[in-house]
């Protein structure tokens, strides 16, 4: 993955392991570029956490907050009948012996309020550090959506579980709201259209390609000189809505979002 005299720019799909933090793998990707390239990723996964990492390459973590919105799914063991104060196995547990009979949760919106061990900044300061202090707060409520909750097995204090949700949806916490449980373990499986078992860091996916699950306004090459210097060009199509990706052949220009009759470019790829 060298890079030659173009910077290299695209999507890794990393398999996370548990016991490293979602910043060591980027660490890691960086120093495989020797430093020289910016890396980032859409999404973090806890430490104790596996499973599927988008890691960004060069001028990718410009669209970090367009793949970071998408459904995540992941595969959960819970423990029943126990508690945990940070609602996984790092934490101080207690056994309660208090085993939920229901295992079900219901699906839809909800309001969730980010838990006091978490990477969520209040104060330009992590809400995890301040309950390491002793002093655990908890992140104002904001909306979530849980498309999907599925019970995968059970077998005495445990059960397998898959939960497909929105981006910043806390499992952690839905496994809490059953009862007396907590998040044993927990991979993500997918995001969006990607697949852990895609995974593949020998394999740098363009940005295009990427990003291919937004709709696309293709430009001509006069337009193509517009939307690189961030000028608005025509929408063409009353239909498109949302993010956009403006396109020349198979040049990604920038991605732009509907503002009256004309898309707006919100970022550049182009150089």
């Amino acid at each position: 993955m060298g890079a030659g005299l173009m910077e290299p720019c695209g999507v890794l799909l990393c398999a996370k392991p548990p016991g490293v933090t979602s910043h060591d793998v980027v660490a890691r990707v960086r120093r495989g570029l020797d430093g020289r390239v910016k890396v980032g990723h859409a999404g973090t996964l806890d430490p104790f956490a596996s499973g599927l990492l988008l890691v960004l390459v060069g001028r990718a973590t410009r669209a970090q907050r367009f793949l970071m919105a998408l459904p995540k799914t992941y595969r959960v063991v819970a423990r029943r009948g126990w508690i945990s104060e940070t609602g996984d196995p790092e934490g101080p547990l207690e056994q309660t012996g208090r085993v939920p009979a229901e295992l079900e949760l219901s699906t839809g919106e909800r309001l969730q309020r980010p838990p006091a061990y978490s990477a969520v900044r209040i104060g330009g300061e992590r809400l995890y550090r301040r309950a390491r202090r002793g002093e655990p707060i908890e992140g104002a409520q904001r909306p979530t959506l849980v498309h999907r909750f599925e019970l995968l097995w059970r077998e005495h204090e445990r059960a397998g579980l898959e939960v497909e949700c929105s981006a910043g949806t806390y499992v952690r916490q839905l496994v809490a709201e059953l009862g007396d449980a907590y998040c044993e373990s927990l991979e993500r499986t997918r995001i969006g259209d990607f697949r852990l078992e895609d995974a593949d860091e020998e394999r740098l996916l363009p940005l295009g390609e990427a990003l291919g699950f937004l709709p696309e306004r293709a430009l001509d090459p006069d337009e193509a000189v517009q939307a690189r210097n961030g000028v608005p060009v025509s929408a063409d199509d009353p239909g498109l809505e949302g993010p956009v990706r403006l396109t020349c052949g198979e040049e990604l220009v920038s991605i732009g979002e509907r503002r009256g009759e004309h898309l707006s470019p919100l970022v550049v790829f182009a150089q």
